[in-house]
Order: C-alpha cells, then sequence, then structure tokens
C-alpha cells in the first residue's frame, strides 16, 4: 500500500484528496492545523478505512513543527510516496494597506511550507529514486488579480517554483506538479457573499465553480503512471478561468 501525506487535509480540496486516495487504497496521513476541528471527519474516516487513515496536527508553516512531524512520520512507516502541499490561505488587501504580520502569514502559509514538506521528505524519495510532488496553487499565481498582491506573490512563486523542483529532481525518479485551481466550493468560498459566488459562477466560462472532488481528481491522476510524462507543470483546474485576454466581447 502506497503512503501519502496530504497537508490541510481535513476540510475542502485537501479532504476530497483524502477520500479519493483512501477509496483507491492508498494509506493516506492526514496533516491538519487543528486537530480538535478536523476529529470528528477523521473519526468517520476512520470507521471506514481504519488504520489506512492517520491524523498528526503540525503547522506546516513551522520548521520545528514539521521536523516533529517528519520523525514521527519516518518512525512510522517505512516510505513516503508522494507529499501534497494542499495547506494554504487567502489574503486580499491593497498593498499598502496590507500588514507586515498579513505579508508574512501568506508567505509562510503558501510557500514556506512546500519549502519545509519538500525538505523534509524529498530525500527519501531521493534514496528510492521514486516519488511524487503536488503543490495546490492557483490561477491567481500564473495572472495578476485586484486587491491580492500577497496572493498573487505567493502563488506566483510557487509556479516557478515546481519548475526548478521538477529540474532538480528529475533525475532522481521524482515528479513535481502544481494544480492551478479557480475559485472551488471549499468551505473558504462558501464564505463569501451570494453576490460574489454568483459573480464568480457567471464569469466562468463553463458558468459554475469546481467541486473539491474535481480537484482530487486531477491530483489522482497526476500522481498515477497514466501522467508518467508529466512533470513541472502548472496543471489548470480552473473552469476556464485564466484563458481570456481580457479584451471585450465583438
Amino acid at each position: 500500500m502506497s503512503n501519502i501525506i496530504i497537508t490541510g487535509a481535513g476540510t475542502g480540496m485537501g479532504l476530497s484528496m483524502t477520500k479519493k486516495f483512501l477509496a483507491n487504497d492508498w494509506h493516506v496521513i492526514m496533516a491538519v492545523r487543528n486537530a480538535a476541528k478536523a476529529e470528528k471527519v477523521y473519526q468517520e474516516l476512520q470507521d471506514q478505512y481504519g488504520d489506512q487513515v492517520a491524523m498528526y496536527q503540525v503547522d506546516v508553516s513551522n520548521g520545528q513543527a514539521v521536523a516533529k512531524f517528519a520523525e514521527q512520520v519516518n518512525t512510522q512507516y517505512n516510505q513516503v510516496d508522494t507529499v501534497i502541499s494542499n495547506a494554504g490561505i487567502f489574503t486580499g488587501s491593497l498593498l499598502h494597506e496590507l500588514s507586515k504580520e498579513a505579508w508574512d502569514k501568506t508567505m509562510a502559509v503558501d510557500v514556506k511550507s512546500i519549502f519545509l514538506m519538500t525538505k523534509a521528505f524529498v530525500p527519501g524519495m531521493m534514496a528510492r529514486h521514486a516519488g511524487n510532488i503536488i503543490n495546490i496553487s492557483s490561477v491567481a499565481g500564473l495572472l495578476g488579480d485586484y486587491n491580492m498582491p500577497a496572493y498573487n506573490a505567493a502563488k506566483g512563486a510557487g509556479t516557478n517554483l515546481v519548475r526548478s523542483m521538477a529540474l532538480d529532481y528529475g533525475q532522481y525518479g521524482i515528479r513535481v506538479n502544481n494544480i492551478n485551481p479557480g475559485a472551488t466550493n471549499t468551505p473558504m468560498f462558501q464564505g463569501n457573499s451570494e453576490e460574489v459566488k454568483a459573480a464568480y459562477r457567471n464569469d466562468s466560462p463553463l458558468k459554475r465553480i469546481a467541486e473539491p472532488e474535481e480537484i482530487a481528481n486531477v491530483a489522482y491522476f497526476l500522481v498515477s503512471d497514466q501522467a508518467s510524462a508529466i512533470t513541472g507543470q502548472n496543471v489548470g483546474a480552473s473552469m476556464g478561468y485564466g484563458i481570456w485576454t481580457g479584451q471585450p466581447k465583438q
């Protein structure tokens, strides 16, 4: 049974990916920021899958916490085959109104966590000459948006980081890819007003937003042997966001 770590696994896209991999006989190691909040869903998964699923509380933006997590995982399991860095936060503000603390937190959770998780688990993949790393980025990492300077900058860093990682680790048989969703029907998105949610749906070429399960399907494909030739890519799963030049309809 292959082992996968999924960060931000207690809700939204992370939870959908957890369920997708469990349903396909993977052993899933859930990394969550707040174990108490995720306890109910974890118990439900344990009732269905038993010791096929495990959960750890870890702040993936904190170096000491990730090092402790890696020590626990490497002691418990013989190897980690795939890491999906899904944990992330959204920060919206004009740049001059953004606090230093908000900027630093966005960079820590959305970028530094990828660095820390890779640093912790890629050596084992290198030793085995096999592995997959997937980072959940955003269409906001490919283009600019109004009132999202920190988020655009953080996701933009991930856009190029995946290429560098793919170049460096390909010789070890490790594939590295990003998934770039647009608006997705997660609890975070549902926190928007009905007007905002309708605007996102109407602006999509498909006239809807993505479901978390659809992002999970892309992740599962990228890890599979069917995607064996794919590395260093920013794979869009955005309902068509990012394909328009911005020019008016004629």
